[in-house]
Formats: C-alpha cells, sequence, structure tokens
C-alpha cells in the first residue's frame, strides 16, 4: 500500500516561484523542471524513506531527495502513511526555516 503525498502550500508556491524565475529565459525549460520535480516526488509513494534525513527540522528530523539541483524537503508519517512535501529549494538559495 503506497503512502499518501500531500504538497504544502509553501511546497507548491516555491515551485511556482522557481518555475517563474527560469521562464523569464525559457519557458519550457520552466515547464520541464516543474514537471521533473513532481514527477520525481512520486517515488516517495512507494519509498518514502529513501532520502536521508535533515536534521535541522523543528519537529525533528526530516527528509529530502534532489532532483538535479534542486532540494525537495519532505516528512514522512508511517503511521498514517502519509508524505508531506515541505519545501523545494534550489541547492544555491539559503536552507528553509521549518
Amino acid at each position: 500500500m503506497d503512502f499518501k503525498l500531500i504538497w504544502s502550500d509553501g511546497a507548491l508556491a516555491d515551485v511556482d516561484r522557481l518555475c517563474a524565475y527560469i521562464a523569464k529565459q525559457n519557458a519550457t525549460a520552466a515547464y520541464d523542471v516543474a514537471r521533473g520535480i513532481f514527477a520525481h516526488v512520486k517515488i516517495l509513494s512507494s519509498f518514502p524513506l529513501i532520502g536521508p534525513t535533515y536534521p535541522r527540522g523543528a519537529r525533528g528530523p526530516l527528509r529530502e531527495i534532489v532532483f538535479r539541483n534542486y532540494r525537495i524537503f519532505y516528512d514522512v508519517d508511517e503511521e498514517v502513511r502519509r508524505v508531506d512535501i515541505l519545501h523545494v529549494r534550489h541547492a544555491a538559495q539559503d536552507e528553509p526555516m521549518f
């Protein structure tokens, strides 16, 4: 049984900002990045613990996976079989505040 993926408003806004920035130069590239991020995250429904732990979460360790130059931060609730996508950051950006 797969885990349910839940995108936070913050994570969706992160993707929107990243793609708006890329689209200024290349709309096709922006679309490809967004599509790639969403496709890459789908692996978490079957393998939620695949990403290494990220120890800086206020509620305890979170996890992160990487797609190209983008870090995707998420939390796993094994009891209810849910993965919350919290933030998406370009590697050159500051780390998010949790």
